[in-house]
C-alpha cells in the first residue's frame, strides 16, 4: 500500500501541469503515442492502442496526462497554405537599438495573423518572423504598415523562400 502523503504527492503532480517536462521521464509507450500523434492526430483509440499494446481507456488516460503534463500543446487541422492563395512564405528579421520598442513592436506582431513565428534572437538582429502571405505587393504593405508602423524599428531584412525542401513540426520524441 502506497502511503497516504506519497499517493498525495503523485496526485498532485499527474494533476498539476509540468511547463518543463523531461523527455528521460517518457517510458517508450509515452514515446510511441508522441510520435503517433504527431504523424495523425486523428487516429482512433482502437488503432493507436494495437500500435502501442495497451487497452484504448489506458491510451486515453495517457493522452490527457501528456496533455496535464503541457507535452501535447494542442491538436490541430494543419493547412495547406497554397490552397488558400498564401503563395508567398518570407522570413523577416528586424532591428532596433531602443529597448522601448519591443514592447509595442510585439504588441503589432501578435495581432497579426501575417506572422505565423516570432523569435526573438542572438546577433545584430533582434527578431526573426515567419510570415505567409499572397503576394510581394501584400509583403510591401505589411512591411510599412505593421513592421515599420512600430516607432523605434530601425532595420529589416526580408528573405523570400523560393521553394521549401523541408517544413515540418513534428518533434523528435525518440531519445
Amino acid at each position: 500500500m502506497v502511503p497516504p502523503c506519497e499517493a498525495e504527492r503523485v496526485r498532485d503532480q499527474l494533476a498539476a501541469p509540468n511547463h518543463g517536462p523531461d523527455m528521460d521521464q517518457l517510458d517508450e509507450i509515452n514515446r510511441k503515442l508522441l510520435a503517433l500523434l504527431q504523424a495523425d492526430d486523428r487516429l482512433p483509440l482502437t488503432k493507436l492502442s494495437a500500435e502501442v499494446g495497451i487497452a484504448p481507456s489506458t491510451v486515453n488516460d495517457r493522452i490527457k496526462q501528456l496533455i496535464r503534463r503541457g507535452i501535447i500543446k494542442g491538436f490541430h487541422a494543419r493547412l495547406a497554405p497554397e490552397a488558400l492563395g498564401l503563395d508567398l512564405l518570407a522570413f523577416m528579421l528586424v532591428g532596433w537599438s531602443d529597448p522601448k520598442t519591443e514592447p509595442n513592436f510585439l504588441k503589432k506582431i501578435r495581432a497579426s495573423a501575417t506572422v505565423l513565428e516570432c523569435h526573438h534572437v542572438t546577433g545584430a538582429w533582434n527578431y526573426l518572423l515567419k510570415i505567409r502571405i499572397k503576394n510581394t505587393g501584400e509583403l510591401e504593405s505589411f512591411l510599412a504598415n505593421t513592421v515599420k508602423a512600430v516607432k523605434g524599428v530601425e532595420r529589416t531584412e526580408t528573405l523570400i523562400a523560393l521553394s521549401s525542401a523541408k517544413e515540418t513540426w513534428s518533434l523528435d520524441v525518440s531519445k
